[in-house]
């Protein structure tokens, strides 16, 4: 019997195929599929926060074909294979476990959170480009990359003790921006572009100093914004489309301001 994943990679293998394999699939490259990678992932995280485990289960699923397509295109050209991608993750994760796979010792997780740094510092230290932000990914979602971006500064010392100093940057980042609407020439498209940048990447850095992932807490802020929009609108009837249309700002302020005053009451 076919081990399940030997199976998976004989389909992509099939699937690959200029002779009788399909031909969506045998056209792709590492950029094509790259956004598919990235959507499957977020579809796990989505599973996950839903606690839906069956979901979960199909998500992982489409993931690993994501990892099988690119081991199969990288096997075409002579690169890597899917046991060398295997291979070196396990590698890797031996190495950076001395305390599970050797006779390291660490006292807590946040030691090993520590320690995890410092080897994956050392490691960067074979990159030709030695600046202490080196190998980010440029295509990460920005909030992600931020942080990440400030963890790494934080690293050699750039980084305020307090978070009440960052708090104040976000004021000084917010009075940019008004100063920007009140500026007498008009607002700049791409000024106030950069100022608003500015001021997402400030609140990036507070919830950082609070041991906030800023990602999550804005797609929470989305899941609220969400339940409370689709509450607001059951209460315009069958057809909300139509009759928030017809109605006014204040109509359906009105109406949000219920839907929050209905979860404070349902949360005492």
């Amino acid at each position: 019997m076919t081990a399940p994943t030997d199976q998976l990679l004989e389909i992509m293998a099939k699937l690959r195929d200029p002779d009788g394999g399909c031909p969506w699939d045998a056209e792709q490259d590492f950029a094509t599929i790259a956004p598919y990678t990235i959507e499957e992932a977020y579809e796990v995280a989505d599973a996950i926060s839903k606690g839906d485990l069956e979901a979960l289960k199909s998500e992982l699923g489409d993931l690993l074909f994501q990892v099988v397509f690119h081991a199969q295109m990288a096997r075409e050209a002579g690169h890597f294979d899917y046991d060398d991608v295997v291979r070196a993750v396990s590698d890797k994760m031996v190495r950076r476990h001395p305390h599970v796979f050797g006779d390291g010792h660490v006292r807590s997780a946040a030691a090993q959170t520590s320690a995890w740094e410092e080897m994956k510092a050392e490691e960067r230290r074979n990159n030709p480009d030695s600046s202490v932000l080196a190998d980010v990914p440029v295509a990460l979602p920005a909030l992600i990359r931020a942080e990440k971006l400030q963890k790494r500064a934080a690293r050699v010392g750039f980084d305020w003790d307090e978070p009440a100093r960052v708090l104040d940057k976000v004021k000084e980042e917010i009075a940019e921006v008004e100063a920007e609407i009140d500026h007498p020439g008009g607002v700049s498209t791409a000024a106030m572009s950069e100022e608003i940048g500015d001021l997402l990447f400030a609140c990036a850095n507070l919830a950082r100093k609070y041991g906030i992932d800023p990602e999550t807490a804005l797609r929470h802020g989305n899941e609220k914004f969400e339940r409370r929009f689709r509450a607001m609108e059951s209460t315009f009837g069958a057809d909300p489309q139509t009759t928030m249309k017809a109605s006014t700002l204040a109509d359906m302020e009105a109406a949000w301001d219920a839907v929050k005053r209905d979860e404070r009451e349902a949360a005492e």
